[in-house]
């Protein structure tokens, strides 16, 4: 017998594309769709099929192919799946043409829309709130066709309040309901974006005393779901919210800790990333991601038992670099190794960069070895160097980028040639490669 609440779920059919002349440079598209799965379960969706299709280049008007769409209906018809998650993000175009396929109480949603839905399921700070609410909007604006019902829900977040915006206000002579409604989304957007000035002011004045401190602030990021929350209640009791869920947590908290050595830092804790992190969403969220630009070290939080933890990372790396804070001093922080056997352990601890950390934040193992790293971090002496790297040593190029400050890159025929500052420890790595 099932329970209320699984009767309730919405029943959905996931819809992944391959494009054969792109190589993926994040997941593969098997576990981009784990992914989106696990997704569709945070947002309170059931996944009762998938469908995936390899292409050439998307469908112009309905991204994937007619007789792919047709026996997507007809599965959709066979298991009453009245929702359609496609792993893309479709354009204004694809979204129109799809939903005229589909019977009217069908919604298409893309992996776009389906991350808008959980952060405003998951937003509690007015701050958070407005943040979900302006990339809403922006996201809703080119596809003003049929109602949002999937942005309207009453749960907390920031469309809870929205509602939609069907109806409001007057037409004048001639102008039809959805020209009203782009007016009124227009007009919202640009009340936002002015609240969220106010909001980016409000932490400016916050960061600019707490820089006449003097205090270090250390910002965990990290993949949604490592652990970065669990770590600052660990390290600080800050008894913020845990859920083994994608994007438990949204707003920045930040905690002092005391270092053995009498030095107080700032631990800020900040949302999770994803691959295909919504563009309007990563703007949006730039008051909050600011503090990440402004942190002194970062402690980059890996799940190490995942099976995608080096896509993962890398993913992390990419956004951080589109932020600007791609120069900022990390500390690669392997957690979960409490969930690894020891063979697979020492093969991690072989096989990646040896001023790594592991940890486990749910059973606090390896936090002296962390506590010290931080110590380390915040007062590291850097040296200026010169370097050629050899183009088969391209692991030291990341490190260059992870660990030091790049000045200047360029390729030429002996390899690539780096400029700027790298952590005294590292220097050993760079030594034959120095001019």
């Amino acid at each position: 017998m099932l329970s209320s609440t699984e009767q309730l779920k919405e029943k959905a059919i996931m819809v992944g594309v391959q494009i054969k002349r792109e190589a993926r440079q994040d997941l593969t598209l098997d576990a981009s769709l784990q992914e989106l799965e696990l997704l569709a379960e945070t947002a309170g969706i059931e996944v009762v099929g998938s469908v995936i299709q390899n292409l050439d280049n998307p469908n112009s008007r309905t991204y994937i192919g007619k007789g792919k769409l047709e026996e997507l209906i007809l599965l959709a018809e066979e298991l009453n799946a009245k929702t359609i998650l496609f792993d893309d993000e479709l354009s204004p175009r694809h979204q129109r043409e799809l939903e005229k396929e589909f019977t009217i109480d069908t919604k298409i949603l893309d992996r776009t829309a389906l991350i808008l839905d959980i952060f405003a399921q998951h937003a509690d700070t007015r701050e958070g709130m407005l943040q979900v609410e302006l990339a809403q909007y922006k996201y809703r604006l080119p596809r003003l066709t049929r109602a949002w019902t999937h942005l309207a829900r009453q749960t907390g977040g920031a469309s809870g309040r929205s509602g939609g915006v069907g109806g409001v206000g007057l037409r004048g002579p001639g102008e039809t309901q959805l020209e009203v409604d782009r007016r009124e989304i227009k007009r919202r957007i640009t009340k936002l974006e002015d609240d969220l000035e106010k909001v980016r002011e409000h932490r400016n004045r916050h960061r600019n005393q707490r820089r006449k401190t003097n205090i270090p602030v250390v910002a965990l990021v990290g993949y949604t779901n490592a652990g970065k929350s669990t770590l600052l209640n660990s390290l600080t009791d800050a008894n913020i919210y845990v859920a083994d869920q994608l994007f438990a947590t949204l707003d920045p908290t930040t905690r002092q800790l005391e270092l053995p050595a009498g030095e107080t830092v700032l631990l800020t804790d900040t949302v999770g990333f994803i691959q295909k992190l919504p563009t309007d969403l990563v703007a949006a969220f730039r008051a909050t991601l600011e503090e990440i630009t402004e942190a002194d070290l970062l402690l980059h939080i890996i799940d190490s038992s995942h099976e995608n933890a080096e896509q993962q990372r890398k993913t992390v790396l990419q956004t951080l670099e589109e932020i600007g804070a791609g120069e900022i001093p990390v500390i690669n922080v392997y957690n979960k190794i409490d969930l690894l056997d020891n063979e697979t352990l020492r093969d991690f601890e072989r096989s990646i960069d040896p001023t790594s950390i592991f940890i486990s934040a749910k059973e606090k193992i390896g936090f002296d070895t962390l506590i010290d790293s931080i110590s380390a971090g915040i007062t590291q002496s850097f040296t200026y160097v010169e370097v050629v790297l050899p183009f088969r040593e391209g692991r030291l190029v990341s490190l260059f980028h992870e660990k030091g400050h790049v000045e200047s890159l360029e390729h030429n025929e002996n390899g690539v040639r780096i400029t700027g500052r790298l952590p005294v420890e590292l220097l050993s790595f760079f030594e034959i490669y120095m001019e």
